[in-house]
C-alpha cells in the first residue's frame, strides 16, 4: 500500500468554541482512512475560547490536533496563515492543506474525495466541494470572480437585469460534476502545498472577505486551477462564526471591514479608475433596486447605500495608497 497522504486542517476560531470542537468531531471518519493522514491546529483568534478549546482538545482530540492562540484577532486569513505557518515550522510535512471553518461539519468522504481529485489532477491547485445546510438541504454553489457587471447586477436585484448577466453573475450553482471555477468559499476548501509555496498564504490586509477570492486571483495569474468537486461535502450553518451572513428575518447592516475588504479587492486587481466604475455602477443598482423592494415592501440591508458612498473610491479620502500586501510564504522543501 502506498504511504498515506498527510493533510494538515486548519481551523480559526472565533468566539465559537462548540461549533469548532464538533467539526473536530466530524473528521472522525476522514481520520480512519488508511489513505489519509490528518493533522489539524486550531488557531484562537483572540476571542477569549482559549479555555474551552483547550479543555476540549486535551479531553477528545489530543491524538491529532493542537492549539495556537494568536495573541491579536488579524481576521480570517492571518488566523490560517499562522495556522500552516505553525504547523509547518514544527516539521510538518502536509502534501495538502484544508481550511475548514469552525461553522461545519465535514461528511463522509469530504477530504478524500479531494486529495483523489488533486492526485489526478496535477494543474489543480485549489478545490471544494458542496454545502448542505442545518436542515440538510443541498447549497452547491460555486464562484466568478467580481467585476462591474456582476455588482450591478447582484445590486438590482431585478429578474431581466440577472437574465441579461446570468453569465457573469458571481454565485454560480454548479451540477454534479467536476467542474472548474474562479473561487471557492473559505468555509471549506483544500490547498496544495505548492500554493502557498509558490504564491504565498492569504494577504493579511483583508480582515474578513474577500480574502479567498484574492487568494484565487493570485493563483490563477501563477498558472493554478481552482476547481468544484462536488463528491466532497461538507454541512456549513452559513455565517455562525461571524454573523454577517447568517440568514435574518430582517437583514443586518454590513461592518465595515466589508467594505474596507471590498474596495481592496478592486483597486488591487483592477486598480483605482475600475474601482471608482464599479462603485458607481453599484450605488446605481441599489438605487434601482431600492425602489423596487420599497414598491414590493421587500426588506433591504440597512443604509446600505449610504455605506457603499462613504466607503467608495469615488470619494478621495478613500483613495490613500494601498496598505502593501501582507503574505506567509512557506519554505520550500528541501
Amino acid at each position: 500500500m502506498a504511504p498515506p497522504v498527510e493533510v494538515l486542517v486548519v481551523l480559526v476560531n472565533y468566539r465559537s468554541a462548540a461549533l469548532t470542537l464538533r467539526a473536530l468531531d466530524s473528521l472522525a471518519s476522514e481520520r480512519a482512512r488508511p489513505e489519509l493522514s490528518i493533522r489539524a491546529v486550531v488557531v484562537e483568534n483572540a476571542s477569549g475560547d482559549e479555555g474551552a478549546l483547550q479543555a476540549g482538545i486535551a479531553e477528545r482530540f489530543s491524538d491529532f490536533a493542537s492549539l495556537v492562540v494568536s495573541p491579536i484577532n488579524g481576521g480570517f486569513g492571518a488566523g490560517n496563515n499562522l495556522g500552516v505557518r505553525t504547523a509547518m515550522e514544527a516539521g510538518s510535512r502536509a502534501r495538502y492543506i484544508h481550511l475548514l471553518n469552525p461553522d461545519t461539519e465535514a461528511r463522509p468522504s469530504a477530504l478524500l474525495s479531494l486529495v483523489r481529485f488533486f492526485e489526478s489532477h496535477p494543474k489543480a491547485g485549489i478545490a471544494g466541494g458542496s454545502f448542505e445546510q442545518a436542515d440538510g438541504s443541498l447549497w452547491n454553489m460555486a464562484f466568478r470572480f467580481p467585476s462591474a457587471a456582476s455588482e450591478l447586477e447582484a445590486a438590482c436585484h431585478l429578474s431581466i437585469v440577472s437574465k441579461l448577466l446570468k453569465r457573469r453573475s458571481v454565485a454560480r450553482t454548479m451540477g454534479d460534476q467536476p467542474e472548474q471555477v474562479d473561487w471557492q468559499s473559505g468555509a471549506s476548501i483544500m490547498l496544495r502545498r505548492e500554493v502557498f509555496e509558490t504564491v504565498g498564504g492569504f494577504d493579511e490586509a483583508f480582515f474578513l472577505y474577500f480574502e479567498e477570492t484574492d487568494l484565487c486571483v493570485r493563483a490563477k495569474a501563477a498558472g493554478w486551477e481552482c476547481w468544484y468537486v462536488p463528491d466532497s461535502r461538507v454541512m456549513h450553518i452559513c455565517g455562525a462564526s461571524t454573523g454577517v451572513t447568517a440568514h435574518h428575518e430582517q437583514p443586518r447592516r454590513l461592518p465595515r471591514y466589508w467594505f474596507e475588504s471590498r474596495r481592496r479587492f478592486f483597486v488591487k486587481h483592477h486598480g483605482y479608475a475600475y474601482a471608482a466604475f464599479v462603485d458607481a455602477a453599484t450605488v446605481l443598482g441599489h438605487a434601482i433596486g431600492t425602489v423596487k423592494d420599497f414598491v414590493k415592501r421587500e426588506p433591504r440591508v440597512p443604509h446600505l447605500v449610504r455605506d457603499l458612498v462613504s466607503e467608495s473610491v469615488l470619494l478621495p479620502a478613500n483613495r490613500k495608497p494601498l496598505e502593501p500586501a501582507r503574505c506567509y510564504v512557506l519554505p520550500t522543501r528541501g
